[in-house]
Parts: C-alpha cells; structure tokens; sequence
C-alpha cells in the first residue's frame, strides 16, 4: 500500500513519496522506516511524519515496547550473570549484555559487585537487528559519572516512551516542581523505566503517580497537579 506523509501506516507499507524524492535530493530515513532496493519501506506501526526539510519518520512514540538505539540511555534490571557477562532487561526483545570491565576502574582482579536484581543506568553501545543489544557503565573518557549500579530502595516503574520524550522536554515543568516540592531521587531511562527514591513510601508513591498522570495533560494542568499534591501529602504529615 502506497502511503503519504500524516497516514497511519502498518509494516510492509510502501512510502512513494519519499522515493520521488530521494531521486532529486538526499533524504534522511529516520526510525521506523528503511530502504529495500529502490522503495522506502515501513517496518513499524505509526504515523509517518515529515521533518523539515528531508527527514521522514515514523512516530510510535506511545508504545511501550522499547526498540535499542545507540547513545541512548536506559534502566534495567540484571536478570543474570555467568562468566564476563551481566544480562540486563532493559524492555526490549533481547537482553542487553554488560561486560563486567564495563566499569569505572573494573579489572580481572577488582570485579564490579553487581548481584541479580540490581537496577543498572547504563549507556547502549551497540544496536543492531542482527545482535543483540550491547550496554556500559562509563563515558568515552572511562568515567562512570552518573552511570552504574543504582542505590537499593528504590521503585522502578515502566510507563511509555512518549510520556519519557514528555517529562524530559525543556518546557515540561513537571521534573522542576516536583524536584521544588519533594525531595526525592530520580533516573530516567530512554527505555521507558523510571527509577525513584524518596525518603517515605508516600512522596516515593506520589512522585510515580504524578509522573504517569502527566502523560495525557497539558503543561499548565501539571502545574496544578503538582500544586494539590503538595497540599495533600502536607496533610498527612
């Protein structure tokens, strides 16, 4: 099925409009879409979009199902160890491995003390649809700056990466206020996972629950959203 920019479109569909245009100037293919011989295929479900003024897209931002993609970083939990590698859940449908030397300072003789079931903020190295997914802990410079192991007591939830895309936009105030008004600790993950500490059970639950209520709500609606909040957890202490 040929589709055009605005369609919702469905993997297997052919995108003729970009090859009209990629035979006059170069055309950048963005996520969800790829080029098999001389068609623009889609291969996810979405909406294809336009960016000016040759990049073509397809949004999906409000699945959950988390696709790898280099440089970005991600929240997970280490389901497995065995020999030189860590396997980390980090959503997607393969297992991110984690080399053990992935570490600040990490040698043969001073191993990192991850255990199964820790929570890990790590970095992706590698992506690719014939491997599987590659993480470390360090910079390029081999520092561990705010990666590695997180502390224990925190909760981890999973929302989609839309909402992620949303809280992380420099107009979003929601991180700002709710960082004003409780103290609380707080990793996000491109991934779609939300790690979060707070000194109580209460604030911990409330900074979740405000998190995932922003998802569907306007920027002023959050102010005053964070702004009850306030007032009840004041309230119950």
């Amino acid at each position: 099925m040929n589709v055009t920019v605005g369609d919702v479109v469905l993997p297997g569909d052919y995108v003729g409009e970009i090859s009209t245009e990629c035979d006059k100037s170069h055309c950048i293919l963005g996520p969800g879409l790829r080029l098999h011989s001389d068609k623009v295929i889609v291969c996810k479900s979405g909406i294809l979009k336009k960016k000016s003024p040759n990049t073509y897209y397809v949004d999906c931002s409000h699945q959950k199902r988390y696709v790898p993609a280099r440089r970005e970083s991600v929240v997970g939990v280490v389901t497995n160890k065995g020999g030189d590698i860590f396997k980390v859940d980090i959503g997607s449908s393969e297992q991110a491995s984690l080399s053990y030397l992935a570490f600040e300072g990490a040698t043969k003789k001073n191993r990192p003390d991850v255990q199964v079931g820790d929570v890990i903020f790590s970095k992706l190295v590698m992506a690719s649809r014939d491997m599987e997914p590659e993480v470390v802990c360090v910079d390029h410079y081999g520092k561990k700056g705010k990666l590695g192991e997180l502390p224990e007591g925190g909760f981890i939830f999973t929302c989609s990466l839309n909402l992620i895309r949303k809280i992380l936009h420099k107009k979003c105030p929601l991180l700002k206020l709710l960082g004003k008004e409780i103290p609380h600790e707080i990793v996000i993950g491109m991934n779609g996972k939300v790690w979060v500490k707070a000194p109580t059970t209460e604030k911990t639950i409330a900074v979740c629950n405000a998190i995932l209520a922003a998802e569907h709500i306007t920027n002023e609606e959050i102010v005053y959203m964070c702004d009850d909040l306030v007032n009840v957890l004041a309230k119950m202490e």
